[in-house]
Order: structure tokens, then sequence, then C-alpha cells
């Protein structure tokens, strides 16, 4: 069984300005995301088997769509559902990625699960704490985040793999758009 999701990832030149804007993150107590790790997951998939692995590979073979641009929004956190934690992800928000989120969803919908929403999103922290929640979160809204394009002309299938050192993830097949 193989840990698996589809997703964009970011250009290098753009993960050096991501790096700038983990940089200037309010104080918290947690991770940043590693530059190597940066992408937007299109959907995930779960542990699936090779079968699996192998039908998805020609379901999203199939897919046409047209190359687009995106744009590094403003900051968020997702707070844990849990009442009182001050932990979870610190995003930035991509915009125009919903239609090709659709179409992958569309794709692979009689094969996994719908989500129920979709939020096109980039996770640059992982937070554990933050000590003052209010403070935290103030800070975070007044960050202001430079207007960051790129050019989408792919997305790929994903594996997560735990090596001694941390997470990692690898291509198992990339897929070119139009």
């Amino acid at each position: 069984m193989t840990r698996t999701f589809i997703s964009i990832d970011i250009p290098k030149k753009i993960q050096g300005e991501i790096q700038k804007i983990q940089g200037e993150l309010p104080k918290f107590y947690g991770k940043l995301t590693e530059s190597e790790n940066l992408h937007l997951t299109l959907k995930f998939l779960g542990e699936i088997n090779d079968e699996k692995i192998e039908e998805t590979r020609k379901r999203l073979r199939g897919i046409k769509y047209n190359c687009f641009e995106t744009e590094v929004g403003a900051p968020g956190f997702f707070d844990n559902v849990k009442e009182g934690k001050k932990y979870g992800p610190v995003w930035l928000y991509l915009s125009n990625c919903e239609g090709l989120q659709k179409k992958v969803a569309k794709s692979l919908d009689d094969l996994f699960p719908i989500e129920k929403r979709f939020m096109s999103h980039l996770t640059i922290a992982r937070v554990k704490d933050v000590g003052d929640k209010r403070s935290f979160l103030r800070e975070l809204s007044n960050l202001k985040t430079p207007k960051i394009n790129f050019v989408v002309d792919s997305f790929r299938l994903k594996k997560s793999v735990l090596y001694t050192k941390g997470l990692k993830y690898e291509d198992i097949e990339k897929y070119n758009l139009i």
C-alpha cells in the first residue's frame, strides 16, 4: 500500500518567494514546510494498492486541461476542530485551481470518495502551539504577501515516503497541461 495524492508542485523560483513569507510568520511552535515539499493537493487518495495506482495513472493521462496562471494570496490558519487547541496548518491561498481540481475529481469519482469541500491552499507551516492565539491570528492577518504569480503547466500523482530524516514526496507520474 502506498500513501498517494495528486498535486500541483510549486516551481523552484517561487519556492524562494514562499520561504521569504515563511520567514515573516508570527512566532509559533511547530515546523515550516520544506521548500521541496511545497505543493497544492488537488486530491488526497490515501493508502492505495498498485492496481488502484495503475488505474489512477490511466485516468489522469486522459485529462485535457489548459495551462493557467495562479496567484499566491493572503495567509490563513485552519484551527484544529477541537475546542481550545492552538494548532493547525498555516496556508496561502492559490487562485484559479478549482477548475483543474474538479476535472481531476470527476475523472476519479467512482474510485475515490468525493471531497465535501475543496479549498485551494498551499500549506507553508504546521503549527503545534501559538501561545496567545488571538495575537497570532492578528499578526498573521496583518502579514503582507507580495504579488506572486506563476503558470501551472502540469500536475502530478505523488507518493509520501518516510525516510529517517523525514517525509519526502516523490513523483509517480507527471501530467502536462495543454
